[in-house]
Order: structure tokens, then sequence, then C-alpha cells
């Protein structure tokens, strides 16, 4: 199902013409130096591409023949590759001697490889036969004379091939396409295609997947088979049952899913976002701004457009009364695939397909839930990363728990209850941050999961947890946070400038043992009560605690998760009430 929904992508981009996919058999590619040559084969220039992008020099991108997949073995690429395969020149500055005889003892097989691959695979034309005899008579000494030449050698990079007069590439010319494209349909295909159910030739190797977050820089795979345990059980010869053919996946298809998630992990594709350790893609079966739109939904907004987001999800919230993502494209598909790292392999974390409309109605729940009364200084909406982080140890990305942002994302698209793990990990983190205990954000996450949970439990006798102070909740853990945070307050206005609060000391027993430590409370607040010249402000005080006592038949020995989640709430909420009430005060 994955592979067939990334082929039916990919073929969705290659009959738009605006797309620039590659057709099948060929790779964009960076090639940052091109080597012109005349029409006998002499070195005319060497032309840098590179252009600063950022802080970094990055070459041109070109369409060239698809490159090989290489491990140890030597395996040239066909008119295109780095110096060390075109002219069997290596640079071996820093290494020790065992790799400098190493690379120069593999350099001129590398060339025979470059060489071979032009003899056998182009047609015998003059334009080749004057590339072959600029390979076979190239002069390193001319080469240093090129100005680009040093930066070429020191970096090793890609390099490709351009006559005088011409302004493309050689294999982009239209004899050289018409001829590799007249021998890939000339391949016998034998086999079935899982993928596709037709007739093709089973790819042995499937092309690297890059743009996974942790993977190697030169990439990973899905479908990938290297020790004998995982090859397919009495299949005819070792040959016959090895590798690609367990998976038989037709060359056509390899193509189209590796080209299609390439295109999607691509770096300035906006159809990818990372949460946690996990790589999302995600795509629609037609072209849709529901595709484009997806990751400001849940991705910190960029520096300089701080309101990107922002604008995203109000064009969402308003979709159903303008018409916008339901209107346009109804029941159309959607995909969401979740990857991850697993050393030279890629994992599916997650895969969900369902509609626009639908993902859409749940996105916007997901956003409703989260939403709580906070200070104008934080964001309208809570990214992904924003939540995940601030339950994270010592608020670190890369302490955000390995699954947890895969189940979290995956409970929002299904409309589920988020994972239990959530509530555990943002309880112990507030119980541990002595300086914030609870953040807005953490108090909107408390607030969304109980409201889920309740949604999905209808036998459950909780109430629904508004957006600001509820006096009416009746919930002994919310009663008791806003009792807790009357008391700091209390404590606050007698000992103006105080350093540390109950809050420090005792957050983490109240809401888990209230028993232990409310009586010390209690009488703590008499005294400070009586530091206070304001006896009006005293009264009101007093009043307060009185209300929130009375509805509290005792202090209890232990609150339970959901119990602390709502004590964690009610702390927030009167805490927020408090300064509410001072800000409209002091206006």
């Amino acid at each position: 199902m994955i592979l067939q929904a990334l082929k039916e992508y990919y073929d969705r981009l290659a009959v738009d013409p605006d797309s620039g996919i590659a057709p099948e058999g060929w790779e964009w590619k960076e090639i940052p130096y091109i080597f012109v040559l005349d029409e006998v084969g002499s070195l005319v220039r060497i032309e840098d591409t590179r252009e600063i992008i950022g802080k970094k020099p990055k070459g041109k991108l070109f369409l060239v023949p698809m490159g090989v997949k290489r491990a140890v073995d030597i395996s040239a690429n066909l008119l295109w590759d780095n110096p060390t395969y075109a002219f069997g020149i290596v640079n071996t500055e820093g290494l020790d001697v065992k790799k400098k005889n190493n690379a120069l003892s593999r350099a001129p097989l590398q060339k025979a490889s470059f060489v071979e691959r032009i003899e056998n695979e182009l047609p015998a034309i003059p334009k080749t036969n004057a590339l072959l005899h600029f390979l076979a008579t190239i002069d390193q000494a001319r080469l240093f004379q090129e100005a680009a030449w040093n930066d070429l050698y020191e970096t090793n990079a890609n390099l490709s091939f351009r006559f005088d007069g011409t302004m493309e590439l050689f294999c982009q010319s239209q004899e050289i396409r018409e001829h590799l494209d007249r021998i890939r349909s000339e391949k016998v295909k034998d086999s079935i295609c899982s993928v596709t159910g037709e007739n093709d030739q089973i790819a042995i190797l499937h092309s690297s997947i890059k743009g996974v977050y942790g993977t190697q820089t030169t990439g990973g795979s899905i479908v990938s088979f290297n020790f004998d345990s995982a090859l397919s059980y009495n299949l005819g010869s070792p040959q016959q049952r090895t590798q690609g053919k367990n998976a038989p996946i037709g060359e056509s298809a390899m193509f189209a899913y590796t080209t299609a998630l390439n295109r999607l992990l691509a770096r300035e594709s906006p159809q990818h976002l990372l949460i946690g350790d996990a790589t999302v893609v995600f795509w629609s079966e037609k072209k849709t701004h529901f595709e484009v739109d997806f990751a400001s939904f849940f991705s910190e907004p960029p520096k300089d457009d701080p309101n990107a987001g922002t604008r995203s999800l109000r064009n969402l919230f308003e979709s159903p009364k303008t018409g916008g993502y339901l209107e346009d494209n109804g029941d159309t598909k959607f995909y969401i695939l979740g990857l991850s790292p697993n050393a030279a392999r890629i994992s599916v974390r997650f895969w969900e397909v369902g509609t626009i409309s639908s993902y859409a109605e749940r996105i916007r729940q997901h956003f409703y839930d989260l939403a709580i009364v906070k200070p104008p200084s934080d964001p309208e909406f809570y990214s992904l990363w924003r939540i995940l982080v601030n339950v994270a140890i010592q608020d670190k990305s890369e302490n955000i728990p390995p699954n947890l942002a895969g189940e979290f994302i995956r409970s929002i698209m299904e409309g589920k209850p988020y994972p239990a793990t959530i509530l555990q990990q943002v309880l112990r983190r507030i119980r541990s941050d002595t300086e914030y205990r609870v953040k807005p954000v953490r108090a909107a996450l408390v607030k969304a999961y109980l409201n889920r949970y309740q949604r999905t439990h209808p036998n459950n006798q909780e109430k629904e947890i508004t957006m600001a102070l509820d006096t009416g909740q009746t919930s002994t853990g919310y009663r008791l946070g806003r009792l807790f945070a009357v008391l700091e307050k209390i404590q606050e206005e007698a000992n103006p400038g105080l350093n540390a609060t109950i809050k420090e000391k005792y957050y983490g027993a109240a809401c888990s043992s209230p028993v232990t430590v409310f009586g010390t409370l209690m009488r703590l607040k008499n005294h400070h009560l009586a530091k206070m010249s304001n006896k009006g402000r005293v009264i009101n005080l007093e009043r307060l605690v009185g209300e929130i006592v009375s509805r509290v038949d005792d202090f209890p020995a232990h609150l339970d998760l959901h119990e602390q989640g709502l004590f964690a709430i009610g702390y927030y909420h009167q805490m927020q009430d408090f300064f509410t009430k001072k800000e409209n005060k002091n206006d």
C-alpha cells in the first residue's frame, strides 16, 4: 500500500509539466563542475556552476542518468561522477599509508569502470569518440592550469561534460536521451511486479532514500536484504532468491517510489517535517493546498515570518464556513508516512490514510482541545515540537522519548485520545521543573489529554475542562490545585520579592499525596495572612480559601494521574485568573 501510493504520487507529478520530476531512468543531481570540450575532445575550460546559497556554495542541479548504488564495490555512473572515477585521479592528502595505497590501487579500476560504461552503453557517434579521446589522453598538468580544478580536486565533487557551442550537458542531448530510453525499454521483463501487477524486470538493488533524520549521508533503504536468514525459502538457486527478489518490485515501480519519496524529503520540499526522531512526509492523491499547508499546522513558524502557521490554522478553522479544504478537495485521499532511521535502513514508524476533509476536522479538534487561557507572549497555537520539547527532560528536543512523537501525531490524525505516556511524561516534567512547573503549553496539553479521554469514555464522571477558571468544576484534584494556587498567592503577597515559594518545595507532594502537606500549608497560610497590612485583601483571600475548602470533603491520601492532571489545571487556571484580574485592575 505504501509503495503503491508513492508510485501513484510519482505518476501524478510525471504528468504535471510544472513539477520538474525526473523521468524514469534519470535524476536531478548537483553538478558543481562541467568540463567543456571541443569537437575533437580537447579541454576548452572547466565551468564552475556553484552559487552561494546561505553560507555554502551549491552546484546547479542537472538532469543526469540515474546514479548507481555504491557500497564498497567499484561501479561508475554514466557520463557524470567524481574525478576519481572520471579520470582516475585521487586526492590522498590526509590519508594514512594503508588508505592511501588502497585509494591509489582502486583509482585505475574506477576510471576503467567509467570508460567501460561509455563504450558499452553509448552510441558510436563523433561526440562519444571525442569524449573517450579526452579521457584517454587527459593531461593532469593541463587540469591544474584551470582555476576551478583545485577546488574540484580537493572536494572530489561531481562533474559532467558539455561540448562547446551547445547549451545542454552531453548526457542531456537528444541523441543520448533517445538512445538510453530505447535501451531501457528493450530490457527483458520476465517477472511480475508486486506493486503494479505488470511484467517488469525485478529491481535487485533499490535506490537510496535520503533526507530521513538520523540516517547516513549516503541514505538508507526501505526494501533491503543482506543476510541469509532474510532470504526467501526454496525459490531456486541463491542467485534467484537473494536481495531484491525477496520483495519482487519492478524497476519502474522502484524508480517511481524512490524518486517520489526523495522528492518529498528534499530540503526545499514543504511536504515533510520532523517530529521527535520521526521524519514525516505527506501528500494527497491530487494537487491540493492542504498538502502544502499541512506542515505549517504542526511545525514551528520560521523566525522571519512568525505568523505563517497562525495564518494557515486560521484558514483551516474558517474552512467549514469558507469552503476551503472541504469544498475544494472533498474526499481526496491524503497520506501520512512516518519514517525513522535504523542503521543503513529506514523503518516505517506509522502509516495513515484518510481524506482531507476528515483530517482537517481532526486537526481542528486537536487545536480546539489545546485552547487555554494564556499570556499574550505565548503563541496562539502550539506546534508539535513545542509541545513535545516541553515534556522532555530539560526541555531538550534530543530527550523527546523516541516513540512518543509518532504515537502523538497518530492520535491526532485518527481522532483518538492522546497516548497515555504523554500524560505521564508531562506530569513527571511538571514535578521535576521546580522553577516553572505548569507552563501554559503543559497546562494546554493536560487539558487536551483529559478532554479527549473523556470524549471516548462516556461513562467517565469527570466534567469537561474549560479554557479558563471554572469554579463549578467538581474534581477534587482541580479544587486542590486552585487551593494550592491561592495559598501560594497569599505567601507572595505577604512576602514581596520572595525568591522561592511553596511551589518549589511542596508542589510535588501536594498534587500526588495531598494529605501529607495541606495541613502544613494551611497553617502557613494563617501566618502569612497575619503579616499582610491590607485587611480588605486578607478578607477576600480568606473568603476564596473558604469557598474552595468548603467543597473539599477531605485531603486525599493519593491522587491518580487524571486527578493530578486536574490539579495542574486547577492551579494554572487560578494563577491565570489572578494575573488577569491584576491586568484588568491596572487597565
